[in-house]
């Protein structure tokens, strides 16, 4: 059994991204978006949950925007373009479901601009089995 303190554990890291948890079929990812950051446009070829633990900032999934906060999940079905842009003084943290696995098992990006650069060195593939 894994048990996780989710709300505290997600506000706890300074990490734009770290895999909590991988599975066969979904994956348990923490991140913290840094105040005046986002996450960045992209699309999915999985499913993705998003509940947030604190701070405020704009979902954009698919044209709309809404804004969101402590206690808001947000779905991102496969293939629709998201972004989750931080619209406060303070980090937006929350943590993610992925539908299959999106990531590496276990992987720590500390930015943003570290974690674009393992996706596009192909050291970022979810498990394969």
């Amino acid at each position: 059994m894994e048990h996780f303190t989710i709300a505290t554990v997600a506000e706890e890291s300074p990490d734009f991204r770290r895999v909590l948890w991988t599975g066969k079929h979904t994956q348990l990812v923490i991140m913290t978006i840094p105040p005046d950051g986002e996450i960045g446009e992209e699309v999915h070829e999985v499913d993705q949950i998003l509940t947030f633990v604190s701070g405020t900032g704009e979902a954009r999934v698919n044209g709309q925007t809404r804004k969101v906060t402590q206690g808001d999940l947000v779905i991102v079905p496969a293939g629709q373009k998201h972004n989750f842009v931080n619209a406060g003084p303070n980090p937006l943290v929350l943590y993610t479901i992925y539908g299959p696995p999106e990531h590496a098992d276990q992987a720590v990006h500390h930015s943003k601009e570290q974690a674009e650069a393992m996706e596009q060195a192909g050291k970022d593939e979810p498990p394969t089995s």
